[in-house]
């Protein structure tokens, strides 16, 4: 850790952890499970995104397994020369929508093996059971086409048929190479692409995206938390969101299916408490005709809203989140009207990495004059106004995915469902202590990270034996216990 703390700079301190990764893996994970705090935001989001921006002139080694478009036909044979034969989890991404920084092509794969370091990390999920992969499609980014350092292929993006045959082929080998019970995580793929895959792979295999259902999990574990703290239910607050695409209408979905669980109401009624806004404003029935099929459940009636400022003064919602990517669209006038309408207004900045967030800890708590109660994607310090020290709290997918994908490992599930996010969010809301709430969290500090994990993967487990989607038999009796012994841990001898 000391030689790690002399580098200056993010990215080098970054490097430096990919190649312990390469040399020493358990003294890696034991680092980062003893430090989370401090080397969370190396290996993930901030200093990730950078890394794959920049994954070309940083190349040393290569991690993870990269098919492309030229191995068409030959899938299988590339998943068998991957030197680990039982595989429990794959993160795979084709690059198309890295964090909010856009299409960075094969340089994406810093996100699949950063991701499997945090199911290993914070989930317990043995390094040798995971599976990163990159799908090379090409790249639209006309300036990594032109970068001699590229490491992909060196043509525009399929589309089409093209590309879904080699995903068709990509999930038909993976069922074939390791069987019904390896979970496939989708990350980072393009909006049109990420709910078409979700659609159509979830009734036949175990498949998660982590940007439209992890993050909708964590923000309502956040909201379910800050219950505790402005009080009401669920079903009393009003929503707006900045942002349309796969987490903003994924963390949607989930609120209103959690409302209709809880008043036992529709789930067409109780979408009507959540208002999205995307670049063209807000969204309303209006414009149902010319809208993405996964925007059409969220056009209400309304006269058309331009701005967000606009639409908060017209909605006068009790939750404001950010899901837009695009960083300093909470101005200043936006939260100080969100500051006048409630005693304790909700913001969430949730766009990654810190130069997308839609506002700043400091902005949120400075200009509410210290009212609101926020949470953000990436981390920000501590903020000290009027002599009083706000904590703010991070809703980053890194408090589900672990516990979950751990979940759906021991008790062998076959198929992810709703209702099994809905618990892991309420596993996570129920780890948040009283002294938490005192700093105004709405989430548990991540240096307890792995029991909060052991929970969440109990409660998922428990779901899944629930559901008759479990296939490890006989259940296991204390679930939490279970998962706790089921977790990888890199131990080192004492001789002293």
């Amino acid at each position: 850790m000391h030689n790690l703390r002399q580098y200056e700079v993010p990215l080098h301190r970054y490097m430096a952890m990919m190649d312990l990764q390469e040399r020493n893996e358990r003294l890696f994970y034991k680092l980062l499970i003893d430090n989370v705090e401090e080397l969370l935001p190396v290996v993930y989001t901030p200093t990730v995104g950078e890394a794959c921006q920049k994954y070309g002139s940083i190349f040393r080694r290569p991690q993870g397994l990269y098919i492309s478009l030229k191995e068409k036909g030959k899938i299988l044979e590339v998943l068998k020369n991957w030197p680990e034969k039982s595989i429990q989890v794959i993160v795979v991404t084709d690059g198309e929508r890295i964090l909010g920084l856009g299409d960075l092509g094969c340089q994406g794969m810093g996100i699949p093996v950063g991701k499997l370091s945090l199911y290993t990390a914070l989930g317990g999920v043995r390094p040798s059971s995971c599976l990163p992969i990159t799908i090379d499609v090409g790249t639209n980014n006309e300036k990594l086409l032109n970068d001699e350092f590229y490491i992909g292929l060196k043509q525009k993006r399929a589309a089409g048929q093209e590309y879904a045959e080699l995903l068709e082929e990509f999930m038909r080998a993976v069922k074939q190479n390791y069987g019904e019970k390896v979970l496939v995580q989708f990350e980072d793929f393009a909006n049109h692409n990420a709910f078409d895959l979700l659609e159509k792979y979830s009734s036949s295999h175990l498949v998660f995206n982590d940007d439209i259902q992890g993050t909708a999990s964590v923000v309502l574990a956040g909201l379910l938390a800050s219950l505790k703290l402005v009080g009401g239910t669920l079903a009393d607050h009003t929503f707006l969101f900045l942002g349309a695409g796969e987490a903003g209408t994924g963390i949607a979905e989930l609120i209103a299916l959690e409302i209709s669980k809880q008043t036992k109401a529709p789930v067409e009624k109780t979408r009507k408490k959540i208002w999205l806004v995307d670049s063209k404003g807000l969204i309303v029935s209006s414009r149902l005709e010319s809208l993405q099929h996964f925007k059409k459940p969220w056009a209400h009636e309304h006269e058309p809203v331009k701005t967000l400022l606009d639409a908060v003064k017209a909605i006068k919602p009790t939750v404001l989140i950010g899901s837009s990517g695009a960083g300093k669209t909470f101005t200043k006038e936006v939260v100080e009207t969100m500051a006048s309408l409630n005693e304790k207004p909700l913001i969430l900045a949730l766009s990654n990495p810190t130069s997308q967030s839609e506002c700043t800890a400091e902005e949120a708590y400075t200009w509410s004059k210290g009212k609101a109660i926020f949470a953000s994607g990436s981390p920000f310090d501590p903020v000290e106004y009027e002599g009083k020290v706000f904590v703010p709290g991070q809703a980053n997918n890194a408090y589900i995915f672990p516990g979950f994908g751990l979940g759906l490992i021991i008790s062998g599930a076959i198929r992810v469902r709703d209702e099994m996010l809905l618990a892991a969010s309420e596993a996570l809301a129920a780890q948040v202590s009283q002294e938490n709430y005192d700093k105004g969290l709405i989430y548990p500090p991540f240096s307890n990270i792995r029991k909060i994990s052991a929970h969440i993967a109990a409660k998922v487990a428990t779901k899944a034996y629930d559901l008759g989607l479990a296939s490890h038999l006989p259940r296991p009796k204390d679930l939490v216990k279970y998962a706790e012994s089921c977790m990888y841990s890199p131990g080192y001898r004492s001789y002293r």
